[in-house]
């Protein structure tokens, strides 16, 4: 018996040595396989894993809620609240309806905000998105196009990533495009009924999804239609300024991926094989020149273009029964020889929209046919970017800018901004010497009254204000106030007592003009005396409708012009003072003299030498409504960086 328990002793102790080797080399490849899959996932003491069950912010930019496209977007909206009730939505719109249809329609948890930057056609721009995003309270933001319906798969990887992430993170995932979407949501929005009108279980509605999604997916442009989200912190997406992209015309989501991978502020992973999530699909777009403005930016910064066929190189985040786990395909031998980015150019060519100011004046004037006009060259664009957002920010969206050169026309496209321009405008505009008294100058004035002239007969009545014209509220109504054969000006004279019609007082950069008879025969001999003038537009027109020396005045505001029987009121310069009036511009706080103790409607930022002295002043007295380094109009949740121009 002793003899032949022997090699069974051996034989057990063999086969336990066997058993821990396996097992220790079991856990050692469970390591490694870990430490792989997990490989590009960084480590860093200052961010400790955060709580399951985020809050989070979800963003869109939804067409107007009518027919189909209506019923999509109200679907996949109620798709994203059914998700979490940590889940709130925000929807940009300039729709003066929108805000009490989502009320009555989705309740408290869907707000509309149009305190965003749009084109004058009411495209909101991507990077003021994205502004407004990062400055949610939330734990996470989500960036989606309004027709994407979300699972609640979407939920779990959010949970996923915000609660094991141990670094700041950005995720996105390319979204599948459907048609004749069989599904919808019951009145209670926590379950998916099937065609046949009966609740569906989560995971039969999967398995029934994703047979519906074999069958009837396609991807056209998938990527313009990823869903981006990312934990809210104080670290930026990427390095650098974002240019600023037409939302849903193309490249944008692209050319942020690629500039967050590259600038490393954030970890970087692809969702799209661990989410869910699917536009409902209509009619494809058409390329329209807002697209070409975005391929143009693309080339004009310099992306670096996120190329379809390299998708396999990025981090991926993907879902094994419920276990997510990171793997980065670019540790695989098989794929160290792919290059992950390509920079890619895009021809400059002029940027043009296809309007004119024939067309563009239907589109923008008021119900009384007014256009406020302003009239820049490139050396006044900052100028001109703070006097636009000053007016949208009142509200105010019937003005046209008149492009003096070729520069601040693309420069305007670019910026959204309603612009036209014409073979006609003066050449060789000096950035930095285009100021009063130069024949620069005299060149650029003169083109003001040829344009108003020009829109008068056209059918329009013109408000022309210069860009360096602060506007603290809104002067149409009390301008309009004023019967035809009636232009009002600004007047120039900075003494405090007297006449302010006096000889050359009147200031052709302010003034309302009616289209009517008397004045459209006015401002032709205005036009004509300005041709043959070797002064500046300035002089000819005081010197057409008060007079040589005043000798049309009437009283101490007006004049009378006797040709074309047009009357001039010189404004009240307590209600639109000049740059020399009573030296506002050098009070301690010009906003409360000007609104408080005046009511002044305008400033006028004259009566100082040069673009740059004039800039100073404007941003001292904090009359100031653009952010030169984003590119953005200021809002309550932007922090301004002008002071970097200097």
């Amino acid at each position: 018996m002793e003899k032949s328990a022997f090699p069974f002793q051996v034989m057990a102790k063999l086969k336990l040595w066997m058993i821990w080797l396996l097992g220790f080399i079991l856990i050692t490849l469970s390591f490694y396989t870990t430490q792989r899959l997990s490989s590009s996932v960084s480590i860093s003491a200052n961010h400790l894993p955060a709580a399951a069950n985020p809050t989070i912010s979800i963003f869109a930019a939804p067409s107007p809620f009518i027919g189909v496209v209506g019923d999509r977007q109200t679907l996949a909206i109620r798709s994203w609240l059914s998700l979490s009730p940590n889940i709130t939505v925000f929807l940009f719109s300039q729709d003066p309806f929108l805000s009490s249809f989502a009320a009555s329609t989705f309740g408290s948890r869907v707000s509309v905000e149009s305190n965003l930057d749009f084109t004058f056609l009411g495209t909101p721009f991507f990077h003021s998105m994205v502004a407004r995003s990062q400055s949610s309270k939330s734990d996470v933001s989500v960036l989606i196009d309004p027709n994407t319906i979300l699972l609640p798969n979407f939920i779990s990887a959010l949970n996923h990533a915000h609660s094991k992430l141990d670094h700041d993170w950005l995720m996105f995932s390319s979204s599948r495009a459907v048609s004749n979407y069989p599904f919808r949501l019951d009145q209670d929005w926590k379950h998916w009924i099937g065609e046949n009108g009966k609740k569906i279980r989560i995971q039969e509605f999967y398995l029934q999804l994703q047979g519906f999604l074999d069958l009837n997916w396609k991807c056209s442009n998938c990527e313009d239609r990823m869903v981006l989200a990312w934990n809210n912190c104080d670290l930026p997406l990427h390095n650098g300024v974002l240019p600023p992209f037409l939302y849903g015309k193309g490249l944008h989501n692209r050319w942020i991926i690629n500039e967050a991978r590259l600038s490393e502020y954030r970890f970087v992973f692809d969702a799209t094989m661990a989410i869910s999530n699917f536009y409902l699909d209509h009619e494809p777009e058409e390329t329209t020149w807002e697209n070409r403005v975005n391929t143009h930016l693309s080339g004009l910064y310099g992306s670096l273009y996120f190329r379809e066929a390299n998708h396999s190189n990025m981090v991926k985040l993907l879902n094994y029964n419920s276990r997510y786990v990171f793997v980065d395909p670019t540790k695989e031998t098989d794929y160290t020889s792919m290059r992950l980015f390509e920079r890619t150019r895009y021809s400059q060519e002029r940027l043009s929209i296809p309007f004119t100011v024939e067309t563009l004046l239907p589109i923008l004037a008021d119900e009384n046919k007014t256009i406020v006009l302003a009239i820049a060259g490139y050396s006044y664009k900052d100028l001109l970017m703070s006097w636009t957002c000053r007016l949208r920010r009142l509200m105010i969206t019937n003005f046209l800018v008149y492009a003096l050169d070729d520069e601040i026309y693309e420069f305007s496209v670019l910026q959204g901004l309603p612009v036209f321009r014409d073979s006609l405008a003066p050449t060789n505009i000096s950035f930095n010497g285009c100021h009063f008294g130069t024949e620069c100058f005299q060149k650029v004035t003169k083109v003001k009254s040829r344009i108003v002239l020009g829109i008068l007969k056209l059918g329009y009545n013109v408000l022309l204000s210069d860009v360096d014209v602060y506007w603290f509220k809104n002067p149409l109504p009390y301008l309009s106030s004023f019967p035809p054969a009636f232009l009002v000006a600004q007047s120039d004279e900075y003494k405090k007592t007297g006449a302010i019609n006096l000889p050359r007082r009147l200031n052709s950069g302010f003034y309302f003009a009616h289209c009517d008879i008397s004045t459209v025969g006015a401002l032709e001999k205005v036009v004509k005396h300005a041709a043959s003038s070797n002064l500046s537009e300035q002089p000819s027109f005081y010197d057409t409708l008060c007079g040589e020396e005043g000798c049309n005045r009437i009283g101490g505001d007006r004049c009378l012009e006797p040709d074309s029987n047009l009357t001039v009121h010189f404004l009240d310069r307590d209600l639109f003072p000049n740059g020399a009036y009573e030296g506002l511009w050098e009070e301690e706080d010009v906003r409360h003299v000007c609104v408080e103790k005046k009511g002044c409607y305008v400033l006028h930022n004259n009566w100082i030498n040069g673009r740059r002295k004039k800039l100073e002043r404007q941003l001292r007295s904090g009359l100031w409504d653009y952010d030169m380094s984003s590119r953005m109009c200021l809002r309550s949740w932007q922090t301004a960086k002008v002071a970097s121009y200097f």
